[in-house]
């Protein structure tokens, strides 16, 4: 196996394009996701990756028969990772398993130059608000939906972007909306944006299929 490699890219897609998904908790969103590529078989999820080793998705991933990785904050950002018993960098591993896209499904780290220069553009992350507001650092599940609270907004909804150099940036994809009631509190309101990002499988499936 040649770990130096680095996935490149023809205009037009010629065969169903390989997905991988980052994932960093229980890994709801990725679980829809490969049921949705089993099922429609658009696209192909060739492995899960995630920076810790007790997150539920990689129990999900299992139980999907998909094959999973970890990899510690420190490997993340300096491109190295474990891979069937050897060292290698992570954009050589991705170019192995023929990666075509990077889907982030509850993913917490930042996303490192050395994979935005790898896939520019091949980079999809969903976010539990309308952005651009309540993104940023710090803002995740249950202190998003907080905070949409606090400042006594009458809506939120998901976002679907493509990643780039900032936390929740770059170009949108898509945005679907539900209200925000007076009564909401933190739990309610996420099982309300939750249920919305039930597009997420069929946003990536429209996205990787335009190449």
């Amino acid at each position: 196996m040649n770990f130096a490699g680095i996935q490149t890219y023809s205009p037009k897609m010629e065969r169903i394009p390989n997905i991988v998904i980052f994932a960093s908790g229980s890994g709801s969103n990725a679980e829809n996701i490969i049921n949705w590529s089993k099922d429609r078989d658009t696209y192909r999820v060739k492995g899960v990756f995630c920076n810790r080793k007790d997150a539920y998705v990689l129990t999900r991933a299992e139980r999907l028969g998909v094959p999973a990785w970890t990899f510690s904050r420190k490997e993340f950002k300096d491109n190295t990772i474990i891979y069937n018993g050897e060292a290698a960098s992570l954009t050589a591993v991705l170019a192995d398993l023929d990666t075509d896209c990077i889907v982030l499904a509850g993913f917490l780290l930042k996303v490192p130059d050395y994979l935005l220069e790898a896939y520019p553009e091949r980079i999809l992350n969903i976010h539990p608000a309308l952005l651009p507001s309540y993104g940023g650092k710090g803002m995740y599940g249950d202190h998003v939906h907080k905070a949409v609270i606090a400042a006594g907004e009458k809506e939120s909804g998901i976002t679907i972007h493509l990643a780039d150099s900032q936390y929740d940036h770059g170009r949108i994809l898509y945005q679907a909306r539900c209200s925000v009631s007076p009564e909401d509190t933190p739990e309610t309101l996420f099982e309300k944006v939750h249920l919305l990002e039930r597009a997420y499988p069929e946003v990536i499936e429209k996205y990787v299929n335009s190449f």
